[in-house]
């Protein structure tokens, strides 16, 4: 799945007469846009500082000014792509119906449709991110937050839990988790169904494990 467009390049703009503030802005994200391409298209061999500079048409002396290392390079990036895709899903489910079904539905109808309309999203989100310990670890710490955001969704649905009760935290992860996966999976092509079938059959599992979840905390109530 390739991507539908590719992003016109930008081109550094006259900075003679530019306050110094706006030219670190913008090289800062000629850079990330440097960085984003070469990390979604040839992954981790292909993206050094060297190669990004190149790519963004900057002297190597413009990275130090906005970047520690290219550590902290590719780790923007992957915040960059987490807050557009997470402004994307509030939009989505904003404009969904107010109830589970067609919230989960939004959400991940956003999701599938962000990094199938350009590959390298996916990419950066869910297959580089694997390479490298800091952006791993970022990874990670996004996963949990929305573990959280999931469990809480899940208190607002069927009340807050007894004392002691984890079922929702774990179904959160499940969730996540899963979503996750079935993601890489239909990148790959490892899951043979269109997009809609994917998103009705994850909507509705989704929900059925967030019922059951509910039920077994109300069973563990009731001892």
């Amino acid at each position: 799945m390739l991507p539908t467009s590719s992003p016109t390049p930008r081109k550094p703009t006259r900075w003679v007469g530019l306050p110094a503030e706006d030219r670190r802005a913008e090289r800062r994200t000629l850079l990330l846009d440097a960085a984003f391409e070469l990390l979604g298209s040839e992954g981790w061999a292909g993206t050094t500082v060297r190669a990004v500079c190149h790519q963004a048409r900057l002297n190597p002396r413009y990275f130090y000014e906005s970047f520690d290392d290219l550590d902290a390079l590719i780790v923007a990036v992957y915040d960059r792509l987490v807050e557009e895709l997470r402004a994307k899903v509030v939009e989505a489910v904003e404009a969904a119906a107010d109830e589970p079904r067609a919230q989960i539905r939004a959400s991940l109808e956003t999701l599938l449709r962000f990094v199938d309309e350009d590959s390298r999203r996916g990419r950066v989100l869910y297959v580089e991110a694997l390479g490298n310990e800091k952006l791993n670890r970022r990874r990670i710490d996004t996963g949990l937050a929305l573990v959280g955001l999931v469990e809480q969704s899940g208190i607002d649905r069927h009340g807050a839990p007894r004392t002691g009760e984890r079922i929702g935290r774990l179904t959160a992860a499940i969730i996540v988790g899963g979503a996750a996966e079935l993601v890489v999976a239909w990148l790959d092509g490892r899951l043979d169904v269109d997009r809609d079938l994917l998103i009705d059959d994850a909507t509705e599992l989704f929900l059925a494990l967030g019922d059951t979840a509910a039920d077994i905390a109300v069973r563990r109530a009731r001892r």
